[in-house]
């Protein structure tokens, strides 16, 4: 058996629900994999797959904004 290793890496930051976002996407095979974690204080927030790197990132991004659109910000 051959171990399978990650192709086309890819990372980018975005904003989700007013939050700070760190999307990371890779494929493993023929499935896209991508995690997407709250950049302070590196929180993951949803871990997803897909047939594509968009269809992994949209599933990711949806789950993200689900639960940062909860999240109260406290007054500084």
């Amino acid at each position: 058996m051959s171990a399978m290793k990650a192709e086309e890496f890819a990372e980018r930051k975005v904003e989700v629900a007013g939050w700070p976002v760190n999307l990371s996407s890779y494929r493993l095979g023929e499935v896209y994999h991508c995690k997407a974690d709250n950049v302070s204080p590196g929180a993951a927030l949803a871990r997803t797959t897909g047939a594509t790197r968009e269809e992994a990132e949209d599933k990711a991004l949806r789950r993200a904004e689900e639960l940062l659109a909860r999240t109260r910000r406290l007054p500084a």
